[in-house]
């Protein structure tokens, strides 16, 4: 089985390259890589990708923009095997991913997603655990590995806290296409697309074999829109919604952390330092809101 990657690329064009030769460097060979370039100013990262010699390597352009969640949906619309990945354009996949996350899929045949074994590197390419990553190993399921997950258990550990690297998740591709990436969130899509194949019977697969790479900087998405307090404003959309469909099919517990969503809450805690720290005052109040106010909009 050929292994759909796909990368939306916008960023560091030094990210970019480390990015594509891991893929280049797999043991696997049985793999094909589409890279989408969301318009980014810099165009050596597409003339570097354009020159390189392998058949497997596909290098696109968009005309225009399309921001994440749409060049995502851009990206599910051109992929043609059963499984996919949409690879963060400044991670790493180690030597072993393709041939493990294979390994798994012939495991468990009727899963629909897989989240293999990940270390988290900072900017410089170095292994490390901030503590956005300490809390999540802390949420991650417990027991002999792999397992997988479906159902009421799987929702109510996705809503106690997103645990899961969506840059290293792999899919499959019909799920992908049947619930669709939502364009209202381009911060937490990829929960939400995590709830809607768990609400339709999908199961996750979760390993500790570590070949993945995932890389948080200060530059990436999600941590720009910390402090201003938009990805907090999306959560609460998200939240509100899981909490009435766990409700409506009786996963009273996985409603409850959906209200609850203290994981949510300390996270926006911890960006209020750097709101206040550069007199972000809209960001501060809209913090203060997602920690001490109610759980929902509503």
């Amino acid at each position: 089985m050929t292994l759909d990657i796909f990368m939306p690329f916008y960023g560091s064009v030094a990210h970019f390259t480390e990015a594509v030769n891991s893929v280049l460097a797999q043991e696997d060979p049985d793999w094909r890589l589409v890279i989408v370039d969301d318009v980014y100013p810099d165009l050596s990262a597409g003339e570097w990708a354009s020159s390189l010699n392998d058949p497997r390597v596909t290098y696109l352009r968009n005309e225009v923009n399309l921001r994440p969640s749409r060049n995502y949906i851009k990206c599910v619309g051109m992929m043609e095997s059963k499984f996919g990945v949409l690879m963060g354009c400044d991670d790493i996949m180690l030597p072993g991913y393709v041939a493990r996350v294979k390994e798994l899929i012939s495991q468990y045949p009727s899963a629909s997603i897989f989240q293999p074994g990940v270390e988290v590197i900072d900017g410089d390419s170095q292994v490390h655990y901030p503590l956005a990553d300490r809390v999540k190993r802390r949420y991650m399921p417990r027991g002999a590995r792999p397992i997988e997950l479906a159902g009421a258990e799987l929702a109510q550990s996705l809503l106690r806290g997103n645990w899961t690297y969506f840059p290293s998740l792999v899919w499959r591709v019909s799920e992908l296409r049947r619930h669709g990436f939502r364009t209202d969130l381009n911060v937490v899509q990829d929960l939400a697309m995590l709830l809607e194949i768990t609400k339709s019977g999908g199961s996750l697969v979760v390993d500790d074999q570590v070949v993945f790479q995932y890389r948080r900087h200060g530059a990436s998405y999600s941590a720009v829109t910390g402090p201003d307090g938009s990805k907090f404003a999306q959560e609460r959309v998200l939240f509100a919604e899981a909490e009435a469909a766990c409700t409506e099919r009786g996963w009273t517990s996985a409603a409850r952390a959906a209200r609850n969503h203290l994981t949510s809450r300390l996270n926006a805690l911890s960006e209020l330092p750097a709101a206040i720290r550069h007199g972000n005052r809209d960001g501060r109040s809209s913090l203060l809101r997602h920690v001490f106010g109610p759980s929902t909009d509503r």
